[in-house]
């Protein structure tokens, strides 16, 4: 069974920087794209950015876009998301799924099959 596992979530200050990694195991991942998403108290959950099974193609949420930077490591079975210029509104726990069949990549967390229970991100001075 494929399983995902977030890390590198933590308190920082606005203007700061974090960079998460979400580690798969069970199947080799680049057989699956990837997508970041988020979720706030009291809030849906939304698609952050997403990448392709080699990593030729990203998409990012237009909050995020020119501060958040996805790639990925299939050799260490590893997705990363660069989060720079942090700001309050990023405050969320922050999770990674994976789905096989996207025919196109896409940010609705309904697309994604396989979930990670998620990282917690804070931004506060």
């Amino acid at each position: 069974q494929l399983q995902l596992v977030e890390s590198g979530g933590g308190l920082v200050q606005p203007g700061g920087s974090l960079r998460l990694s979400c580690a798969a195991s069970g199947f080799t991942l680049n057989a699956y794209a990837v997508g970041w998403f988020r979720q706030a108290p009291g809030k849906d959950r939304e698609g952050v950015s997403c990448i392709s099974k080699s990593g030729g193609v990203t998409k990012y949420a237009d909050s995020v876009k020119g501060r958040f930077t996805i790639s990925r490591d299939n050799a260490k079975n590893t997705v990363y998301l660069q989060m720079n210029s942090l700001k309050p509104e990023d405050t969320a726990v922050y999770y990674c799924a994976a789905e096989d069949r996207l025919g196109r990549l896409t940010l609705r967390p309904s697309d994604f099959g396989s979930w990670g229970r998620g990282t917690q991100v804070t931004i506060s001075s």
